[in-house]
């Protein structure tokens, strides 16, 4: 096996292009990475689902990494990066495949799931469960209300804001804490502080994220920054608007929910009774199975074997 490959991508429906890893040959699997991460957040994944026999496939989202990062938030909706996973798809001629998502990859992979099933064959949603399309607010305004605008994705909104802020520290240091605190973080941040106040600064990585690694996320966000991916939670309220015809749709893929016992789902008020309540599983009808790993954020890094083990098994029960 000649190991990964990289290329760049031109989307025909869209006119981006994006940077795309794959590996193996066989039924495609799509990996889509969350936030502040790239394709190398798969890095445990790729050879080993290529050498289960599936054709790996793991972009850099819009925004990230070395794909294009248009400017305005206004084109980092839902269905704009959806459209960017269409795209991907028909430029490998595949009419179904195989999707991981991770944090903000797997809020895509479940949209991908209500807008476009029929490209979808199974689901493994890492993280984030599915949140149904309610009529009245996003999921943020909910948060907002709940919590107060100290909420952190309230915080996210202004454009420069959290740049500048991490700008402060320099884009190593952001990514350690944030990497450190495997998504641990608290979500609420008091009047006068800024996020990285609540995010305490550490003195070593944890063991599953090497110097090596921490040296290459930098590498990519120097490049693109910050903004593309702070863009995502800029267009939630965005996104919620344009999401109206899809309004309490239930998703029918037939998914796999995998996440860390230390996660932010284990914090955020109402989301673990959700998930392990018998909720999720009526709006997610087809939902196969809940796995709760030990471990915190970035569970499919710090716990690769036994994730991937998880993953390569689901898949095979559901053959394309």
């Amino acid at each position: 096996m000649g190991g990964p490959s990289h290329r760049t991508i031109h989307l025909q429906n869209s006119g981006l292009s994006l940077h795309v890893v794959e590996e193996g040959s066989g039924p495609a699997v799509l990996l889509l990475h969350g936030f502040p991460e790239t394709s190398y957040s798969w890095r445990h994944q790729i050879s080993s689902l290529a050498g289960a026999g599936f054709h790996v496939i793991a972009p850099d989202m819009r925004g990230y990494g070395a794909s294009d990062a248009p400017e305005s938030s206004e084109e980092y909706t839902s269905l704009h990066i959806v459209g960017d996973i269409i795209g991907l798809l028909d430029t490998f001629n595949l009419k179904e495949v195989y999707v991981v998502g991770h944090n903000w990859g797997a809020i895509i992979g479940w949209d991908l799931c209500l807008f476009r099933p029929d490209r979808v064959k199974a689901y493994v949603a890492v993280s984030l469960p599915f949140l149904l399309r309610g009529p009245h607010r996003s999921f943020m305004d909910f948060y907002r209300e709940l919590l107060g605008e100290g909420f952190y994705m309230t915080r996210f909104q202004e454009p420069g804001g959290i740049e500048a802020e991490f700008a402060s520290v320099g884009t190593s240091e952001v990514l350690q804490r944030i990497l450190a605190s495997e998504g641990s973080f608290p979500i609420c941040i008091p009047e006068g502080n800024g996020i990285l106040d609540l995010i305490p600064e550490v003195t070593t990585l944890p063991p599953w994220c090497t110097e090596e690694d921490l040296k290459h996320y930098t590498e990519q966000f120097e490049r693109s920054g910050f903004t593309g991916p702070l863009n995502y939670y800029r267009a939630i309220n965005r996104t919620w608007e344009l999401k109206a015809p899809w309004t309490n749709m239930t998703v029918l893929t037939t998914t796999l929910f995998i996440s860390g016992d230390k996660d932010l789902l284990h914090t955020l008020p109402n989301l673990q009774d959700y998930v392990y309540g018998g909720a999720f599983q009526m709006e997610v009808p087809n939902l196969k199975g809940v796995v709760t790993l030990e471990g915190g954020h970035f569970i499919h890094q710090q716990q690769a074997a036994e994730f991937n083990d998880h993953v390569i098994k689901f898949f095979k029960e559901h053959p394309l």
